[in-house]
């Protein structure tokens, strides 16, 4: 039955996940008679898709994780981790120089890209509760521009362009996160559902990690096939991204990346902003 399962493989539309499924995508490494259906997703629409139990493996936030563990198990590879870097805080650039948002007033409102993202919650972790709107990622910046935010969290290839779009940075929270536990930032993982059997779920936790080695192996025509996706990004500008999250803890957590999921978590409970009861499982 499951060997001639198609199964359905979610991801968002960014440069740095065509990156790591580019040898799957295009049959690049041997696929041992299964079948992919990429469904490409912003990374909100697949946490949700992820609480309904809906694609056999999806790129989720790991702050959703706790949400969907009672159908997912996290495999060990496919991480996205910022190690000193990761979503930014910013405002609108003033003429004059002056910090409008220093100390943070509480009336503040911000623009975040979803309640599910693990940027949402390391914000929580850092400030505190605040007002914030829920926006597209990639409609943040307008959302300050407007008005009708005064600041944005940034995600994505935002990281690398805010400053050229006319933003100011506040606060990066994966190098905050790092000063205050000398971990990574544990942004996004993947998940695969528990009810595949264990013998496949292990060929295809295999498949994941292969398909991550060829990229880094062949690197040159996997950033290649990533660039369509890669948004306002050129070929410079899209491999440094790719770099940024595609990196040892992508073929493998290692201790160091599941010990940094577990305090991300944990904070996230012990501080009230994440209320349900979970254990984290990876895949063997």
């Amino acid at each position: 039955m499951w060997f001639n399962e198609v199964f359905t493989l979610g991801h968002s539309p960014d440069p740095d996940d065509a990156f790591m499924f580019y040898a799957i995508a295009e049959n690049k490494i041997d696929l041992r008679g299964y079948r992919f259906e990429h469904r490409l997703e912003d990374i909100q629409t697949l946490n949700e898709r992820a609480l309904r139990g809906e694609l056999h493996i999806s790129a989720i936030s790991i702050h959703a994780y706790p949400q969907v563990a009672d159908k997912y198990a996290l495999l060990p590879c496919g991480a996205s981790m910022g190690d000193g870097y990761g979503p930014v805080l910013v405002r609108k650039e003033t003429p004059n120089g002056i910090d409008e948002i220093k100390p943070f007033p509480r009336d503040s409102v911000i623009a975040v890209p979803g309640k599910m993202t693990s940027a949402f919650l390391a914000l929580r972790l850092y400030l505190g509760d605040f007002k914030y709107v829920v926006v597209p990622f990639d409609q943040i910046f307008d959302a300050v521009k407007s008005g009708r935010a005064d600041a944005g969290l940034i995600i994505h290839e935002g990281q690398l362009t805010y400053e050229r779009s006319g933003f100011t940075k506040i606060v990066d929270l994966g190098e905050w996160w790092k000063q205050k536990t000398r971990l990574p930032l544990p942004l996004g993982g993947n998940v695969l559902r528990k009810d595949i059997p264990s013998d496949v779920r292990c060929d295809l936790a295999e498949i994941v990690r292969e398909s991550i080695d060829f990229g880094l192996e062949h690197r040159s025509e996997a950033v290649l096939h990533a660039l369509p996706y890669a948004r306002e990004m050129d070929a410079d500008l899209a491999g440094k991204f790719i770099g940024m999250y595609v990196n040892d803890f992508t073929r493998d957590y290692g201790e160091i990346g599941r010990e940094a999921i577990r305090r991300f978590l944990s904070d996230g409970k012990r501080a009230g902003y994440i209320e349900t009861e979970f254990e984290i499982e990876f895949v063997s």
